[in-house]
């Protein structure tokens, strides 16, 4: 679900990760597992091409198997037999799938599969949002650019099961890379079957990994995921059934728990402050962080750094976290996520690697950020502008728009002012939006997607589309260019690029960075197993609730 965006779904989501749970027993003895799952809106789209939200991403997570899996923080072989051999070069990666394995239609999984996916995924035509992760890989950029074609992207099935992967550098985090949705195989026949309808709907789509989705028509509030016996590890696919519901509001989840229809709830606010002493209450921390996208090309104002500086500097991120989530986030001082990202000599976190300078750009300080904003509307000669921030229907992102609605017009002083209108409107919308670039300032997220800082900063280069409001600094391109080029192979000057690049980022305030996710649940004790990849995604492969009801 880098970093699932619109996949945290950038959502001020405060549910990505919804565990659940509870179990039946039949009447012919054995118990059959289930486990329970809220979610804050609806699954986008189930084609692994455009996907690009977290909400999506679990149920990939789910129903798809790659050539790798994250059991937790261990990278293991999922559809790939073993590790792949590596060149001494690191440019060629030489892959076996496993033999005689089915889609959950029937038909055998081949490397074709594979080969065909990533193809499909590039190919402009597809309009894949993420397809940029492919840059790296044999003539990926030139096929995005339109000059080669997508039949000569760096991937081969060299035989029914074998595999090669060829790429024009080294990508110090291929291994990773490769476990995002966009590289899972596609089974060919559907696509051409049902065309543009592929993914909107569980008839359009068949499924190699651990569960199916069934009954989805693109839009329920509700979806059913059933074990998968077609899948290569059936065996320790322990918990048959997975239920997600779809919840917006923190009483709401509370109440679901509290009368037994929900087994994980997600609380915020005075309802995870209450429920700290519960024996089922725990945070589950997250590498994705929440800010604010300033879009310069709405808002004219917005091209003013020392507005956007006094705009940060107006946000008392602690206050914010303990009055309105009330859960287990942490302020932070860039986009990129803290206890992720370290440095391979001296173990030294990317966070902290930033330095004073660059944190201080996000610390609370309302008398300087009323000097800056005074200085950047005397140097536009303006007196007032008004501009709308927009954000997510749920309960949560209500009252942090309410808070930052109410902090950010506080920049005004004297004969300066500035007007904070909201808007919420429903997940996808927003999503669609932000795809869009129609928006003036949004509330919005990102989550890893491997352990690396390139996956959150390589998403504002200027010519990345999912640069949502186009911030733009070539200093910053600079910096990224050189840590994915000239100084890809070398860790240490790509640490140093990357940076930099970060530094250049958070001191222009590029973007206005909120707080990392920690999400406080309430999960029955009777769950166990669950394990969060390094994307914030469950692995509910070895999980268990062995309950009854």
């Amino acid at each position: 679900m880098s970093g699932r965006k619109t996949l945290l779904g950038v959502t001020v989501l405060s549910s990505i990760l919804l565990l659940a749970a509870c179990g039946n027993k039949s009447a012919s003895g054995p118990k059959k597992q289930t486990i329970r799952m809220m979610q804050g809106d609806v699954i986008q789209t189930m084609d692994p091409a455009l996907a690009t939200d977290v909400i999506s991403g679990q149920v990939m997570q789910d129903t798809y198997a790659g050539l790798y899996r994250y059991s937790g923080k261990k990278l293991q072989p999922d559809m790939a037999t073993k590790m792949a051999t590596v060149s001494k070069d690191q440019l060629t990666y030489t892959f076996h799938i496993r033999n005689n394995q089915k889609w959950s239609d029937g038909k055998q999984l081949t490397a074709k599969d594979f080969e065909y996916g990533w193809k499909r995924a590039v190919d402009p035509a597809t309009k894949s949002e993420y397809a940029y992760v492919y840059s790296g890989i044999k003539n990926a950029d030139a096929i995005m650019a339109g000059k080669a074609k997508p039949s000569t992207l760096g991937i081969k099935a060299t035989s029914k099961y074998g595999l090669k992967v060829t790429l024009e550098k080294p990508i110090p985090y291929f291994n990773s890379l490769i476990t995002l949705q966009c590289f899972d195989p596609v089974e060919k026949s559907q696509v051409d079957k049902y065309g543009k309808k592929y993914g909107t709907n569980s008839n359009t789509l068949t499924f190699n990994g651990p569960y199916t989705l069934g009954k989805w028509n693109g839009a329920n509030n509700s979806w059913t995921e059933t074990k998968n016996p077609k899948y290569w590890n059936a065996k320790n696919v322990h918990v048959q059934t997975l239920k997600t519901q779809v919840v917006k509001e923190n009483t709401t989840a509370l109440n679901l728990y509290q009368d037994n229809k929900l087994d994980d709830v997600v609380l915020t606010g005075n309802s995870a402050s209450q429920n700290q002493n519960d024996p089922a209450y725990h945070i589950v921390p997250q590498s994705a962080t929440y800010y604010l996208e300033p879009n310069n090309a709405q808002v004219p104002e917005f091209k003013n750094v020392k507005i956007r500086q006094a705009l940060s500097l107006a946000v008392n991120r602690k206050e914010f976290i303990r009055k309105v989530l009330g859960n287990g986030s942490q302020p932070v001082h860039s986009v990129v996520a803290a206890k992720m990202f370290y440095n391979e000599k001296t173990g030294q976190d990317y966070a902290d690697a930033l330095g004073k300078k660059s944190d201080s750009y996000s610390d609370y300080n309302l008398s300087k950020a009323k000097t800056l904003f005074k200085q950047g509307m005397d140097e536009l000669g303006e007196k007032h502008f008004t501009f709308t921030l927009t954000g997510d229907d749920t309960e949560a992102a209500k009252a942090t728009q309410e808070y930052l609605q109410s902090a950010l017009q506080k920049v005004s002083s004297g004969d300066v002012s500035v007007t904070v209108k909201t808007h919420s409107v429903p997940f996808k919308t927003r999503v669609a939006l932000a795809h869009a670039h129609n928006f003036q300032m949004l509330i919005t997220a990102w989550a890893a997607d491997y352990p690396d800082a390139i996956t959150f900063l390589d998403m504002f280069r200027s010519d990345n589309e999912s640069n949502d409001a186009k911030w733009s600094n070539p200093q910053f391109d600079a910096y990224i260019h050189a840590a994915s080029g000239k100084d890809v192979a070398d860790p240490q000057k790509r640490w140093d690029d990357l940076v930099k690049a970060g530094r250049v980022m958070t001191e222009n305030v590029g973007v206005i960075p909120l707080y990392q996710n920690g999400a406080s649940h309430l999960t029955r004790t009777s769950i166990k197993g669950m394990k969060i990849s390094p994307a914030s995604m469950i692995n509910f492969v070895g999980a268990t609730n062995k309950t009854s009801k």
